[in-house]
């Protein structure tokens, strides 16, 4: 919004020229995101206090595992409004929003957010345990697959190529499987980021992660003589894309303030659906799908371990871990749920710098 206000105005008031720079309105749109949480926060925290909206540990699935978690009972949850609001915010009044990238962007976050609402929604408010059936949330994520995967083929043609990382001008073409293709990845992407959110701060700060990682990203695929240089597929307009990334980066660690050990409140699946569909969206429209899945090893894992024990257990009665997620595993190993954190936190950190240092291995 700022940048179509007032870079007309760069004629009449040279200091507007700044506007131009995708560098300058990322790094106001981390800070605006951020302030935006930090100042927001208590009050969205009050409000839920006072509306009841709290985690319930004593779902019944393990008994050990709600013992480890007690002192989360009652924490608020749905703090994933706060993060939703913050990067929808920060993201309207710096990017370009005659961008379509952004507005593609914009759309997907918000389908899957309400998907997340609804499913909390159930939960906390309406008191339905399960909350929105499976059945109906992977429908949703089919549906956006579909919406996302036909807008992509037929206005993002120049997108549709999957890069191969490690190799120069390698791509493939995946023709008629491209929409498939496209619902495994938001599908995948917001139910791995759905799946790590199980200790405090322990998805947000991965996310804060992968969106740093992808801010660079979208800056040199959006930029016509880094992406030459680097060898990386050039798509004009995606660089506007950095904006939107920064916004998760601000509003994520501004979240984090609150999502720390111990937690003040929880994203819920308004938080975690959302966001991950948002980097998994990301990811797809600037050809870095297969980067995903380093960048977000952790989530991958994470989804890899609930798969692999559910595929045992039904085939041999057997587990191949204490239990799954993976993260909850390690804190029946004993280790201090604060430890788990850190550790997967550096892991996260080492998988983003990875990434990026991809751009000159080719």
């Amino acid at each position: 919004m700022f940048y179509n206000l007032l870079y007309p105005l760069h004629d009449l008031i040279s200091v507007f020229n700044i506007f131009r720079y995708i560098t300058f309105r990322a790094a106001m749109a981390a800070l605006t995101s951020f302030i935006i949480c930090l100042l927001l926060g208590p009050l969205v925290i009050k409000k839920l206090k006072k509306l009841k909206v709290g985690e319930k540990i004593n779902k019944g699935d393990s008994v050990r595992l709600d013992d480890l978690n007690r002192a989360k009972h009652d924490t608020p949850t749905m703090g994933g409004l706060l993060i939703l609001a913050a990067v929808i915010g920060s993201t309207m009044l710096w990017a370009d929003m005659t961008n379509k990238y952004i507005w593609v962007v914009l759309f997907s976050t918000i389908w899957l957010g309400i998907t997340g609402f609804s499913d909390d929604y159930l939960k906390q408010v309406k008191k339905k345990a399960k909350g929105l059936s499976a059945k109906y949330k992977f429908s949703s994520q089919v549906i956006l697959g579909l919406i996302l995967g036909v807008t992509l083929l037929f206005y993002f043609q120049e997108s549709v190529k999957l890069d191969i990382p490690f190799i120069k001008n390698a791509a493939l073409d995946l023709d008629g499987l491209y929409i498939i293709f496209v619902i495994l990845v938001v599908a995948g992407s917001s139910n791995a980021v759905n799946l790590t959110d199980g200790l405090d701060g322990l998805a947000i700060g991965i996310v804060v992660m992968v969106a740093l990682a992808f801010s660079v990203l979208c800056y040199v695929s959006g930029n016509i003589k880094m992406s030459e240089y680097l060898l990386v597929p050039y798509l004009r307009g995606s660089g506007e894309l950095t904006i939107f990334c920064a916004s998760i980066f601000g509003a994520g660690l501004g979240f984090l303030w609150f999502n720390c050990y111990p937690a003040s409140i929880f994203m819920g699946d308004v938080g975690s659906l959302s966001l991950g569909g948002a980097l998994g969206t990301v990811a797809l429209l600037i050809r870095k799908e297969l980067l995903l899945v380093i960048v977000g090893g952790i989530f991958v894992i994470e989804a890899l371990s609930v798969i692999l024990q559910v595929s045992s257990f039904r085939l041999t009665k057997k587990r191949i871990f204490k239990i799954a997620p993976l993260h909850h595993h390690f804190q029946f190993l004993n280790w201090p749920e604060n430890k788990v954190i850190v550790r997967f936190w550096i892991v996260a950190a080492l998988l983003a710098l990875l990434t990026i240092v991809t751009l000159k291995i080719r």
